[in-house]
């Protein structure tokens, strides 16, 4: 069962769905995983990682104000981390849940550290994939002001997709949907929400994560160092660091099925599900 819908935002309609194939006879109600992509990507991206979680797992998923099918906020749109946690609240809710396993990769992996640091309290485990605590960590996002500005986002999708992918492990059709997608998503949102992540320092935040946490490191990301997820790594206790050694900054996208039976084996080994 799908139910999708767009949520009243501060700016603009919010698209999401929630995917139910858990059986019907299962003895408890199944938990919630609730996903958020990264600059330039939409929902869609998470799709090599159901399969591994399906049967055990509702999830929902939804589009970042900006992209794919959600609104375009207005120009001079206050971007903030809280208020990307209240979207993400947001959907739960909409879902049907207080607390939920949360999964982010790049942007969302950042709007993750903080949800768990601020609002433990709706979070049953953190799952972080390529993404930085600290924006001045962030390689090349400086240059895309005047990249898009002299080139347009038709150019700038087709910058970016060999730095997401390596065109000899995907599917051309996969890496053309990329590039659709990031040459369609809001100029506007692209660069104000590359600035919120330069801006940002989570640091202190790390040391007050106590969910299970996950964290899911490309070793060849252009954006994210490794060196910086190991930093969140020290800094979160307890958590757990794989690291993809031939894999870009578009990890969950390439790697998508692999990335979503390591999410599946760390449930099970951290987090009680129901049978």
């Amino acid at each position: 069962m799908t139910m999708n819908g767009k949520l009243d935002r501060p700016g603009g309609a919010l698209y999401f769905e929630v995917i139910d194939a858990t059986p019907r006879w299962a003895s408890e109600a199944p938990p919630l995983l609730v996903f958020h992509h990264g600059i330039g990507a939409t929902a869609d991206i998470w799709a090599g990682w159901l399969p591994a979680l399906v049967d055990r797992y509702r999830i929902a998923r939804f589009d970042t104000l900006g992209f794919g099918r959600s609104a375009v906020p207005g120009p001079g749109f206050p971007w903030s981390l809280e208020g990307l946690v209240e979207d993400v609240l947001a959907v739960a809710r909409a879902a049907g849940a207080d607390r939920f396993h949360f999964v982010g990769e790049s942007l969302g992996g950042t709007v993750g550290l903080l949800l768990a640091s601020r609002r433990p309290e709706s979070v049953l485990s953190l799952t972080v994939a390529n993404a930085s605590h600290r924006g001045g960590s962030i390689q090349r996002a400086r240059e895309w002001r005047e990249f898009i500005r002299t080139r347009g986002m038709a150019a700038w999708g087709e910058m970016m997709t060999p730095l997401r992918l390596d065109r000899d492990r995907v599917p051309e059709a996969q890496w053309r949907w990329f590039e659709r997608a990031q040459a369609d998503a809001s100029a506007d949102s692209v660069l104000d929400l590359a600035d919120l992540l330069i801006g940002t320092d989570l640091s202190g935040e790390l040391r007050r994560i106590r969910v299970p946490t996950l964290l899911l490191a490309p070793a060849r990301s252009p954006f994210v160092p490794l060196s910086v997820m190991e930093e969140i790594h020290a800094g979160i206790e307890g958590s757990e660091l794989q690291v993809w050694t031939g894999a870009r900054h578009g990890l969950p996208c390439s790697h998508g099925a692999q990335c979503g039976r390591a999410l599946r084996a760390f449930l099970d080994r951290r987090v009680a599900a129901p049978a």
